[in-house]
């Protein structure tokens, strides 16, 4: 089964607004509200009565399937998985940490959608700063995005919440990249908060960051890039982004 969705923030005080349901594989459905790269324009959503309304519309378009009882999230990109023994870590937190700028943040979460349409699953892209460009994906790949629409880091951390009690995505991304620092005085217990739901289900939650700052994260890596226009340009330049390990805690889950 193949879907698409949305969810766009809304104002404070209103209710969250929810992207009207379009064919899968409709690019539209995923233009930010502010791109003049498309004629077409993104429908209007609709008010949800209650955090229940939007329960009931996640487990409609994306239904739970079997999952893997493996340990790890394997994404065939070898520089990352090799680098952080496997593929993402289940039932954890990853933290990837990106200090420079054009560090290929970017380019990482477009092949983990190309990951996720490859091996049929799908993938919840929680966009912190409304950053995402999905012009280049293509719409094949889109079917397997869930794109949930932030302007602050607390309503991402929101969503986060929501998203892992759902249970429906192996891999959930959130990408703080480039909120200001101002917006990002989250506590520390509202990661231990987000730890404690992604224990529970068979689900890989990754965080990019600027700087480091998620402290239950029991694998934080780095990337260590500098991107240029000249970098971008090269064959293949995926496979030359370098990855770090700061930080693995992964004993505690079993892991060796």
């Amino acid at each position: 089964m193949a879907a698409s969705g949305k969810i766009h923030d809304s104002p404070p005080g209103s209710a969250p607004r929810l992207g009207h349901s379009t064919p899968a594989g409709a690019i539209d459905s995923f233009a930010p509200a502010h791109s003049t790269s498309r004629s077409a324009r993104p429908r209007r959503g609709f008010p949800a009565r209650s955090v229940v309304d939007l329960r009931k519309l996640l487990a409609e378009r994306f239904p739970n399937v079997p999952v893997s009882a493996a340990t790890r999230l394997a994404t065939g990109l070898s520089f990352l998985d090799q680098a952080i023994g496997g593929g993402l870590p289940k039932g954890a937190i990853t933290e990837l940490t990106t200090p420079q700028i054009s560090a290929g943040s970017a380019s990482l979460i477009q092949s983990l959608l190309q990951v996720a349409n490859r091996d049929h699953f799908f993938l919840a892209l929680i966009d912190g700063h409304d950053s995402f460009d999905p012009q280049p994906l293509g719409n094949a790949i889109l079917r397997n995005l869930f794109w949930v629409r932030c302007t602050t880091a607390l309503k991402a951390i929101k969503a986060a919440d929501l998203l892992l009690r759902d249970g429906n995505f192996p891999l959930v991304i959130v990408d703080l990249v480039l909120n200001p620092p101002e917006d990002l005085k989250i506590p520390q217990t509202t990661w231990y908060r987000l730890q404690r739901l992604v224990e529970s289900a068979p689900i890989a939650c990754l965080i990019l960051t600027r700087r480091s700052m998620v402290s239950s994260a029991q694998l934080k890596i780095v990337l260590e890039n500098s991107w240029t226009l000249e970098t971008f340009q090269k064959e293949d330049a995926i496979s030359r982004l370098k990855i770090h390990v700061q930080r693995s805690h992964l004993h505690q889950l079993g892991d060796e």
